[in-house]
């Protein structure tokens, strides 16, 4: 975005030519008040300066520092492409034509096994079978929060918590680690033998879900 900026007196006699040159801005005035030379301003940001015609012009105070490669080449006969073989659209094919023709030896070389078939296809393929996020006994109270499990906790007689890891994001439960003595009920698809025999130990129960 530009900064508004309103042009005040220059060494310049005639504002007029400042509608198409920005290098005769020598002070500006930023709206908020106070003039600043150009050497003043940081090289980094443009304006918008408003000439005394009321003209409105962009400008930097950073300088080019150097000319593109077409200004470069303008006034030289081939503009970088040759005399004999003449610049052409695209002599070797669009994209990655011939890479099994004229082509080959590139693909041979960077691109080895591009091109072929590997194997059979498998039908009716699921990636997530194997999917199965898991996730240990020490850890399982931290499903609920602190404040869930004291409260069950002062009712010995009352329903136990329940713990869906499902709802967490896992799968299985897994036995390593110790339980509070406390009953709970763990909703799981899977659970091993380990992490059964814990929970079933301290009074809980183990429910296998879909």
């Amino acid at each position: 975005m530009y900064r508004s900026v309103v042009q005040t007196e220059t060494h310049v006699s005639a504002a007029s030519s400042l509608k198409y040159c920005a290098g005769h801005v020598t002070t500006v005035t930023f709206l908020s008040g106070g003039a600043h030379t150009l050497a003043e301003i940081p090289l980094d940001t443009h304006y918008l300066a408003r000439s005394q015609d009321n003209f409105l012009f962009a400008f930097s105070a950073a300088m080019p520092t150097k000319k593109s490669k077409t200004r470069k080449l303008r006034g030289h006969v081939s503009h970088g492409h040759g005399r004999i073989g003449k610049h052409r659209k695209h002599p070797g094919g669009r994209g990655n034509a011939g890479g099994m023709h004229h082509h080959r030896i590139n693909f041979d070389k960077y691109h080895p096994g591009y091109f072929g078939k590997v194997g059979m296809r498998h039908y009716h393929l699921k990636r997530n079978t194997l999917f199965c996020p898991t996730i240990n006994l020490d850890k399982l109270w931290t499903l609920v929060s602190e404040q869930t499990r004291v409260n069950y906790s002062k009712k010995p007689d009352g329903p136990a918590p329940i713990i869906d890891v499902v709802r967490a994001g896992y799968f299985k439960v897994l036995g390593k680690g110790k339980l509070p003595k406390q009953p709970v009920i763990v909703k799981a698809k899977f659970f091993s033998r380990r992490a059964e025999e814990k929970i079933k130990g301290v009074g809980g129960a183990c429910v296998l879900t879909a």
